[in-house]
């Protein structure tokens, strides 16, 4: 028997723009400088460089000049007034005063091959996942640290997936991929937590009585093992000093860091390219901008004379009106473009200036004792922004100090498995 049944239920979903902010502040410097050049071909009324000053125009400009003629149908509420605008200098064209001038430096070290990214990507290709599970694949790669973990909740990257990619799952299903993921080489990638890392790598072994051993150790006594309780292991599992020695060799075998020894084969290669700098001045830190970070875009001259004509024109054609719609709605994506450059700017700098600010005394000695702990929230809650906000400023983005260049995931992640 059919039942027809109401329910009522209450979600967020972002929009479009909302979502492409996401992205644009997840993007480290030179990844951010491909999707300008990629923004810039596809839009011809964004322009980079400065732009000529020239005074805009006053007039007027009444909506009843698009009115139909009676023989086509062309709605639109646009202003052309609006498009030209009369601010001797427009909004999008201030810069704050800081960004560093390291956009103009040109040695920036890097070494050729393949990334331990990259490596993980190629893997991905030998298994048979439909589009969604891809998706999930690659980003749970891009997730592994360089020392092979993923250190994130799987409740954070099902939120980051509809973040930024717009792939709405659950955390089941983030798992299960997450469990191919770690079906790839070197053996123990992709793990959450170092226990994790060493029984995907003692599952990988031939089985035999040590490595039978060493597994149920980890499985059921790994904080016994980990403190050195062997007095305690050897009574919970009733074996022997050689059996418990010769488990330990086992473990003692495997690598607590997967990742370490790709990251140093010469076939690892990241263009590092800081996206802050933070200097000491006078015995105080001083914070700055990647001057790549902040372009100098601007409208296109040309559409802003496209609109000028079609305002002027005392007649207009339906061939005009289509036109200008077209204009209408490349003006509306360079300008938004423009503003979320803006954004994404602004909330970089405040993100890592809260960072500098609660590490400060690391940053001002470069002694690791120094660090407090540390975990997003804190962050978040200093600034009023999501944690998943300050997780996407964190992410991939490196920090120039006078210590030397840090990547900045590894000052909150690292301080939060303490």
């Amino acid at each position: 028997m059919l039942k027809q049944q109401l329910n009522f239920k209450l979600s967020q979903k972002l929009s479009p723009q909302q979502i492409q902010l996401m992205k644009l502040i997840q993007l480290p410097t030179q990844a951010f400088e491909q999707r300008i050049k990629q923004e810039l071909e596809e839009n011809p009324a964004l322009e980079d460089g400065k732009e000529d000053l020239e005074k805009d125009f006053d007039d007027e400009f009444s909506n009843d000049e698009y009115e139909n003629d009676g023989s086509d149908t062309i709605e639109t509420d646009i202003d052309v007034d609006d498009y030209l605008s009369d601010d001797e200098i427009p909004n999008y064209r201030l810069q704050a005063n800081n960004y560093s001038a390291d956009d103009e430096e040109e040695h920036v070290p890097y070494a050729a091959g393949t990334s331990f990214s990259q490596y993980l990507q190629s893997q991905l290709s030998t298994f048979r996942l439909t589009d969604i599970e891809k998706e999930i694949a690659d980003f749970l790669v891009g997730s592994v640290d360089e020392s092979g973990y993923i250190r994130r909740t799987l409740q954070d990257i099902v939120d980051d997936l509809a973040f930024t990619q717009n792939v709405y799952t659950d955390e089941a299903t983030v798992e299960r991929v997450l469990k191919l993921v770690q079906e790839l080489d070197p053996a123990g990638v992709g793990a959450r937590s170092l226990q994790e890392s060493l029984l995907i790598q003692l599952h990988r072994k031939e089985t035999n009585k040590d490595v039978s051993l060493a597994i149920d150790l980890l499985e059921k006594s790994f904080d016994h093992f980990s403190k050195k309780h062997y007095n305690k292991l050897l009574s919970k599992h009733d074996i022997t000093e050689d059996e418990l020695r010769d488990a330990i060799d086992v473990i003692g075998h495997l690598n607590p860091k997967p990742g370490g020894h790709f990251s140093g084969n010469a076939r690892m290669a990241e263009h590092v390219i800081p996206d802050f700098t933070i200097k000491i001045v006078d015995g105080e830190l001083e914070l700055t901008l990647n001057g790549r970070n902040a372009p100098e875009m601007h409208i296109s001259n040309d559409y802003n004379n496209m609109l000028k004509g079609y305002k002027e024109a005392k007649e207009k054609s339906k061939a005009q009106k289509e036109a200008v719609m077209f204009i209408k709605q490349k003006l509306d994506s360079a300008k938004w473009f423009i503003e979320a450059i803006k954004q994404r700017q602004q909330t970089l700098m405040i993100t890592m200036s809260a960072i500098m600010n609660y590490q400060k005394e690391y940053f001002l000695t470069g002694d690791e004792r120094n660090l407090r702990p540390m975990i997003l929230k804190d962050i978040a809650d200093e600034i009023g922004m999501d944690v998943s906000t300050v997780s996407r400023v964190a992410n991939s983005k490196y920090v120039d100090t006078p210590y030397g260049t840090k990547l900045i995931k590894s000052i909150l992640f690292r301080v939060d498995e303490k």
